[in-house]
């Protein structure tokens, strides 16, 4: 039985990211999983906190710093991490969220995209 095309795509997204982010920040998370729904890519990863993050978000102001330091961090490479979802679809990104939860260790990127993904992977 062969793997649909949406499958490998999702399974190819979640693999660039894993990739990414352990040569951006020296370790990736420990899970991540993509969803293309229509004309949105949404990736979730789990296990993203370092050893030292998860020692600092026990305390607000520790939870405060490790969320703006994230949210930095995903501004300066938001052109690589839109760069890959553009590679991978060949559809162009119109915009992208990202937010992270550090009671649960997770993180999602959400990315707009200007067609219907899912739909182009279908015809």
């Amino acid at each position: 039985m062969s793997i649909s095309p949406k499958k490998k795509l999702e399974a190819d997204l979640s693999e660039a990211f894993i990739k990414l982010q352990r040569d951006l920040m020296g370790r990736g998370p420990q899970e991540a999983k993509t969803y293309i729904v229509g004309d949105m890519v949404i990736l979730r990863f789990k296990g993203v906190l370092t050893v030292e993050e998860k020692h600092l978000v026990t305390n607000d102001t520790g939870r405060k710093l490790v969320k703006k330091m994230r949210q930095v961090l995903r501004e300066m490479y938001s052109r690589d991490f839109e760069g890959i979802v553009e590679k991978y679809t060949g559809c162009k990104v119109l915009s992208s969220h990202s937010d992270i939860s550090t009671k649960m260790g997770e993180r999602i990127e959400v990315f707009i995209m200007d067609k219907d993904v899912e739909r182009l992977l279908h015809s």
